[in-house]
């Protein structure tokens, strides 16, 4: 009724394949130094050197190489900057409690935390801006 299937599945791992594979562990790697080069840049756009130095150290840890700094200015807002630097420790703080780095989980949990008060002390009400 069926023909049989003739070559193998594409998600078995081949072991003489022409490319190389990484480990879950290498990809985690790769995610977590994306995300904290990214929130480094708006860090250092901020002014936040001291917060940046620290990022800079851990992405220079997983990547093995000391990141690009730059103040790349843009014309955003710096609540909008602080919205997007909180979410960018977010997800970093997810990519390290899963790859069980406890120290990118506490400094990413600090920039949250940190970003969140700066939002609090722009907004008058005591109230995050955006916040129902």
């Amino acid at each position: 009724m069926y023909e049989p299937i003739r070559s193998p599945s594409v998600h078995t791992p081949a072991d003489d394949a022409d490319f190389p594979h990484r480990s879950r562990e290498e990809e985690l790697d790769i995610q977590l130094a994306g995300h904290l080069a990214a929130l480094l840049a708006v860090t250092d756009e901020l002014g936040l050197g001291a917060a940046g130095d620290r990022i800079a150290e851990q992405v220079a840890r997983l990547r093995g190489a000391p990141p690009a700094r730059h103040a790349g200015l843009t014309a955003a807002a710096p609540a909008d900057l602080h919205r997007r630097a909180h979410a960018l420790a977010g997800r970093a703080l997810l990519v390290a409690a899963s790859r069980a780095d406890t120290t990118a989980a506490i400094l990413s949990a600090e920039r949250m935390d940190a970003h969140t008060a700066a939002l609090a002390d722009a907004a008058p009400s005591g109230r995050l801006v955006g916040a129902h």
